[in-house]
């Protein structure tokens, strides 16, 4: 039985690489602040969610196909937490009394395996009540194909079958073996039997009289004996122990998928009731093909700032379709890094097919998301600021495919405003004609006034917002480039 609840066709594989920017977008988007509210302190949520984030999917098809077992989610939260338990009770119970194999001798393996059949039969009975009972609420085909799959394989007559196995295998009544002789008259071919079921009443076992049989007895204390009728046991269920054993395993790996898959939704269960108590909204993103431009939205905001101060943050709006670059310029403080984050994580959202912290939203598939943020000096640089950024920017390059989405945030500053404009300039002119999507937060007027004087229509300027008094509202707005960026604000705020 396949889960099949992140993808339509495959199981999702949480040890596939990460992009080679994972660090990066971790760290410039504080991505990590998201999967912790997720996870809720377990670390299994965490791996999961921080592995699915990073995981872009590059089809509208499989993005739509989470949205939907997503929206059922959310329409119906309990009884997803509920089937998520039993996956859970599976490692609880073999956490209490561990029925792995210990042993390589067959006795040993059945009888483990045959303890774990025991305690899987109850789960799958209580994962059918669930499938019987709330089937029909369910709209995606994703869950839908999921509870149609487990009503039909999951049975009455599986139950039944299984369960009397399940009894023979205990062979209360001992264990029936046929060999043959070999070589040296060695056993050899030795086969389980099944023992005789047919059953007589006393009359026909009185008239029938008794057969000849052979037997022997061994004494107490005939411990070699012992040993050797263990042997000949060992032999004979060999063959059945690795069919039980392999049973087993093969519904330990679907409770384990089943725990894998879910968990996803879990987190995305458990970030959206944090959102809900901070009051903020959020939407289902339409995505649109990779080679088309959109990126369009209302109400987006920052999730990790929320989720960190616990509170509803500032949003913004955007129309930016068929847009290649889009230059954030203002006033320092004024929300510029804000709004980057939030573009970036909503990126992420959107193409792992979560809802996104907006009130719509529409962009375009990305093949890869690249984050260039400014770095602070450290202890681990072996060069200047500046020869840092290229090194980055190199290692980018290398990486870098046409219909990528990367974000620039006040990069190359470290030098001075010409030879930074210069360099930036070249930079984001070859990234366009790679068919590279650039949002770029910047401080350099001259880059930013040389690209706003070439009126280009594939070009958005984007400024935040001060008012008169000095004040921030971190607004973004469409409006040309200043040259200054007020950070005599900031002095008069330290009382300078």
């Amino acid at each position: 039985m396949k889960v099949l609840l992140m993808h339509p066709d495959r199981d999702f594989d949480p040890d596939q690489d990460l992009p080679s920017q994972e660090a990066s977008l971790t760290r410039d988007l504080e991505l990590n602040t998201l999967c912790e509210i997720m996870a809720q302190g377990d670390r299994f949520l965490f791996d999961v969610a921080r592995q699915a984030i990073l995981s872009s999917l590059d089809t509208r098809e499989t993005i739509f196909y989470r949205q939907e077992i997503l929206k059922d989610c959310l329409r119906h939260p309990d009884i997803v937490r509920q089937i998520y338990s039993i996956p859970l009770r599976s490692i609880k119970n073999k956490q209490r009394r561990w029925m792995g194999i210990f042993t390589h001798h067959p006795t040993g393996i059945l009888n483990s395996a045959g303890e774990m059949l025991s305690m899987f039969v109850v789960l799958l009975r209580d994962l059918k009540a669930i499938a019987d009972k709330h089937a029909e609420q369910f709209e995606s085909r994703g869950l839908q194909i999921f509870f149609t799959m487990i009503r039909q394989e999951l049975d009455d007559d599986y139950f039944i079958v299984m369960e009397n196995h399940l009894k023979e295998l205990k062979f209360r009544g001992g264990v029936l073996l046929r060999a043959e002789l070999g070589k040296g008259n060695k056993g050899t071919n030795y086969i389980l039997c099944k023992p005789d079921r047919q059953k007589r009443n006393w009359v026909k076992r009185l008239l029938a009289g008794s057969l000849p049989t052979y037997s022997f007895t061994l004494h107490p204390r005939d411990n070699a004996g012992a040993r050797a009728l263990g042997e000949l046991k060992n032999k004979g269920v060999n063959l059945v122990a690795n069919a039980v054993a392999q049973s087993a395993d093969h519904i330990n790996d679907f409770f384990n998928m089943l725990r894998l898959e879910l968990a996803f939704y879990i987190g995305c269960l458990n970030l959206h009731e944090q959102l809900v108590l901070l009051g903020e909204q959020i939407s289902f993103p339409l995505p649109v093909p990779v080679d088309k431009r959109r990126h369009s939205f209302t109400g987006l905001y920052d999730i990790s700032l929320a989720l960190t101060m616990k509170q509803k943050v500032v949003s913004n709006d955007m129309e930016a379709d068929n847009k290649d670059l889009i230059v954030v310029t203002g006033a320092n403080q004024g929300g510029k890094s804000t709004f980057l984050r939030s573009i970036g994580l909503a990126q992420l959202m959107m193409q792992c097919g979560m809802f996104v912290p907006a009130t719509s939203f529409s962009a375009n598939i990305c093949h890869g998301l690249f984050t260039h943020f400014k770095r602070e000096e450290d202890a681990t640089m072996e060069s200047g600021k500046f020869d840092e950024e290229l090194g980055r920017m190199s290692a980018i390059i290398d990486e870098i495919r046409p219909h990528a989405l990367i974000l620039f945030n006040e990069s190359f500053s470290a030098t001075n405003e010409r030879e930074g404009s210069e360099i930036t300039g070249q930079i984001v002119h070859a990234l366009m004609e790679e068919h590279i999507k650039i949002i770029f937060v910047t401080h350099l007027y001259e880059f930013a006034h040389d690209f706003y004087t070439l009126k280009k229509k594939n070009v958005l300027f984007l400024r935040a917002e001060r008012k008169s008094d000095g004040q921030r509202t971190f607004k973004l707005h469409a409006g040309k480039p200043l040259q200054t960026s007020y950070g005599i604000d900031l002095l008069k705020e330290l009382g300078r």
